[in-house]
């Protein structure tokens, strides 16, 4: 097990840094750090204007890894995102230019502006970290972390997201609308965009690469995989969903609960780590039964939360 494993790195920093942009959401940066660690992708969805873009242009700024952003548009095409081959006439062969899937941090800015044929361009990097381009297969930098933000389905503009593809990302969060204290710093003080450039890094990629291969060191006792699997159980026996959790979002569940409890400096998950990331995990994978129930992640979680015991 993982003894003390936070004390000796600057996560607690990253989301101090992350706070001083992205006022009044410390959790909704905690839950993005924990997505990363789980080695895992984030879906950021709400409203346009709240911060998307700029909690992830901030977590790329304090973790110091290898950025890139890509703006999705109707027009885009999957060679935008991969790259393309392109004659060499001097040397008579074809030469690959990469394109911007070939960094540590992607920023995939209004992913569901795209057509389904440009989304998919993601769908091989987000689950095997490698592309494969006119029959050759290409390893993407580590870590790797594909940030997408997207605006409601709901408003003009937008091609929904399958199931397949959103079950590719670990979390999905959302920021929602700043509290009173938080607005107000914010009318009052500088362009959030601006304080960006003065957020140093403060993890390497070594670091943080040790920290992915310690959470799944983190202990997790039988009775805490018994509540897991409770929890998984009673969304597929339930009448109020589509259909119930996979075994992908299970472990997805468990792997993020050990980075929770990794932050908060423990080496063995509790109850409350699985509760804690549970509306991350299920918002985008369950369904009400009935179309016309609107509910988000933390409705969902409270449900299961109330209805399903821990052992």
């Amino acid at each position: 097990m993982v003894q003390n494993p936070v004390n000796h790195y600057p996560l607690h920093r990253v989301i101090d840094q992350v706070g001083q942009v992205v006022l009044g959401k410390e959790r909704q940066i905690k839950m993005a750090v924990a997505c990363l660690l789980a080695r895992g992708h984030l879906l950021i969805e709400d409203v346009p204007g709240v911060g998307k873009t700029t909690l992830a242009h901030a977590l790329a700024a304090t973790l110091g890894l290898d950025f890139q952003r890509i703006q999705f548009t109707s027009d885009l095409l999957p060679a935008d995102i991969l790259g393309v081959s392109i004659l060499d006439r001097d040397s008579s062969a074809f030469k690959f230019y990469s394109g911007p899937i070939f960094a540590q941090i992607v920023l995939a800015d209004e992913v569901n502006r795209a057509t389904p044929k440009t989304q998919s361009a993601l769908l091989e990097a987000m689950e095997e970290h490698q592309v494969t381009i006119e029959g050759e297969t290409r390893p993407l930098p580590q870590p790797f972390f594909v940030v997408a933000t997207q605006n409601p389905s709901y408003q003009l503009g937008t091609f929904p997201l399958p199931e397949s593809q959103l079950d590719r990302f670990l979390m999905r969060i959302q920021l929602g609308y700043p509290d009173s204290d938080a607005e107000r710093a914010l009318l009052a003080g500088a362009p959030r965009r601006d304080l960006i450039s003065s957020l140093t890094p403060c993890i390497t990629a070594q670091q943080l690469l040790i920290l992915q291969a310690q959470v799944m060191q983190v202990y997790t006792s039988h009775a805490l995989l018994d509540y897991a699997q409770a929890l998984i159980t009673y969304t597929r026996l339930s009448p109020d969903y589509q259909h119930g959790l996979s075994p992908r979002a299970g472990l997805a569940l468990v792997h993020c609960a050990r980075a929770w409890s990794l932050m908060d400096g423990r080496n063995e998950v509790l109850p409350e780590d699985l509760q804690a990331v549970l509306p991350g995990v299920v918002g985008h994978r369950l369904y009400p039964a009935n179309d016309y129930v609107r509910l988000n992640g933390v409705d969902i979680a409270q449900r299961l939360i109330a209805e399903v015991a821990i052992p």
